[in-house]
């Protein structure tokens, strides 16, 4: 569990990378939304805000959000 944090943090900064290519940044985005946890989804706003990427990495952070928050509340 102490590799979670580390792991979360280096998808995010994966996911903001724009030196790499869409695709991977996309594929941490969607790694994020997977691990499904209340960091993981503070993370996922955080790429969300993040002025300086496509608005469809954006986009895709907030539905990757969503998805978290859906699986997380209670039914």
């Amino acid at each position: 569990m102490s590799d979670r944090p580390d792991e979360l943090k280096k998808l995010s900064e994966i996911a903001a990378d724009m030196k790499l290519p869409a695709d991977i940044r996309t594929k941490a985005i969607e790694q994020l939304g997977v691990i499904c946890t209340h960091d993981s989804l503070l993370a996922l706003l955080d790429i969300a805000a993040n002025e300086n990427l496509l608005n469809k990495e954006r986009d895709y952070a907030l539905k990757q959000a969503r998805e978290v928050i859906k699986k997380s509340s209670p039914q």
